[in-house]
């Protein structure tokens, strides 16, 4: 599979038609696999709770728009902001396990996503609202 143009708009064609305002696009074999790799397109607007992954960091690398990463802490108080934009040469963050986070779409944006695997859904206790 090429990661190309092509790909990507449809990704974010299938996002701008989604009630969630984002589309993923797995790339790896399993949900059980050791590493989820995966394509996510999103859409200004889109919902993302606060949340952290317990077990894992989380890296994102931005391959076109520009969306805020922000990070909080355990009463969902924003305590840092980080614009990732490739135009401006930042192109990604590295997120570490635990860490509090959020996401706020600029413009629409396509991310590659990895973190350790195996898939797991976020629980309640791992969400603030």
């Amino acid at each position: 599979m090429i990661l190309d143009d092509t790909l990507l708009d449809g990704l974010e064609a299938k996002a701008v038609q989604s009630p969630r305002l984002r589309m993923n696009l797995n790339l790896h074999d399993s949900l059980e696999a050791p590493a989820q790799r995966l394509l996510n397109a999103l859409e200004p607007g889109t919902a993302i709770p606060i949340h952290r992954h317990r077990h894992t960091s989380e890296t994102y690398v931005l391959l076109r728009g520009r969306m805020f990463v922000v990070f909080y802490d355990s009463m969902g108080g924003a305590i840092e902001r980080f614009l990732l934009d490739p135009s401006a040469g930042k192109y990604g963050i590295h997120i570490p396990a635990g860490q509090w986070h959020a996401v706020e779409v600029i413009e629409p944006s396509v991310i590659l996503e990895v973190k350790d695997g195996p898939y797991m859904p976020i629980r309640p206790e791992d969400t603030l609202d």
